[in-house]
């Protein structure tokens, strides 16, 4: 695992918006595993103005996002695919039809899951995979005690990630209780995760997922058994990080990111 700090929530977002271009560069049918939330508007800025400013095509890719809420239509203001649309895919080059979110409308929920495993390998698995992390220490919707081999399955909500995500709905009372999410094992046969995580909020469970025992009451710390998986966070979200100053040494000294630095 590596470990990047940037001084601001800005500059972490715009380094993983170049992480994510140069995959797309470098293999053009690339296939990307995406995610939502307040933390990933400004990867998908960044994205949109690469492809204004420097042409990135994203003609040939295929997404995958890791979940979508139950009962949700795709038109619904708080769906995930209504987010994705308005903050990506309508605004970039990519055919809709190669996009992809789980059906949280579906009438047979287990037959969806089982089609979203299945329409993920039929491409040849994912190349990228974009994360987040909840208050919980969740990877996709994988809420504590999430199995660490799970797939793609319909998940009850924690009753933190209830409150962390209320607001959106505004209040408690109008928000999914469920969700179809990609499991834990879903996700580490990616070739490659990138965690991004910003805030003081994410401090705490920052250093538990990437300091602390791998455990299935943090789903995040299974990224440690990721062979190629990194991590991006700002000051702040590195703030609990026993490691930090170890952290910063290899990103301003391994050659590997010199085109990043």
């Amino acid at each position: 695992m590596d470990v990047i700090i940037r001084p601001t929530k800005e500059e972490a977002a715009h380094l993983v918006a170049r992480l994510l271009a140069k995959a797309v560069k470098a293999k053009p049918h690339t296939v990307l595993g995406l995610a939502t939330g307040n933390t990933m508007e400004q990867v998908y800025q960044q994205l949109v103005k690469l492809h204004r400013e420097e042409k990135l095509d994203f003609s040939l890719c295929r997404t995958f996002n890791l979940d979508e809420y139950v009962g949700l239509a795709p038109d619904d203001p708080h769906s995930y695919r209504y987010f994705m649309n308005s903050h990506l895919f309508k605004k970039v080059n990519i055919d809709l039809r190669n996009t992809h979110l789980p059906n949280g409308m579906a009438a047979d929920l287990d037959a969806e899951c089982r089609a979203y495993e299945y329409r993920i390998q039929e491409f040849g698995g994912i190349d990228l995979q974009l994360l987040g992390i909840g208050r919980a220490g969740h990877i996709g919707f994988n809420e504590p005690l999430s199995a660490l081999r799970s797939r793609t399955r319909v998940k009850a909500l924690s009753p933190v990630t209830i409150e962390q995500n209320a607001p959106l709905f505004g209040g408690a009372e109008k928000m999914p209780r469920r969700a179809i999410t990609m499991g834990v094992g879903t996700i580490l046969d990616s070739r490659r995760c990138i965690l991004l995580a910003t805030g003081a909020g994410k401090a705490g469970i920052i250093a538990k997922a990437v300091e602390g025992p791998i455990t299935a009451m943090i789903s995040a710390s299974t990224l440690q058994l990721h062979p190629h998986c990194t991590v991006v966070v700002d000051d702040e979200a590195a703030g609990q990080l026993k490691g930090a100053d170890y952290y910063r040494w290899i990103f301003e000294n391994e050659p590997e990111w010199e085109e990043f630095r």
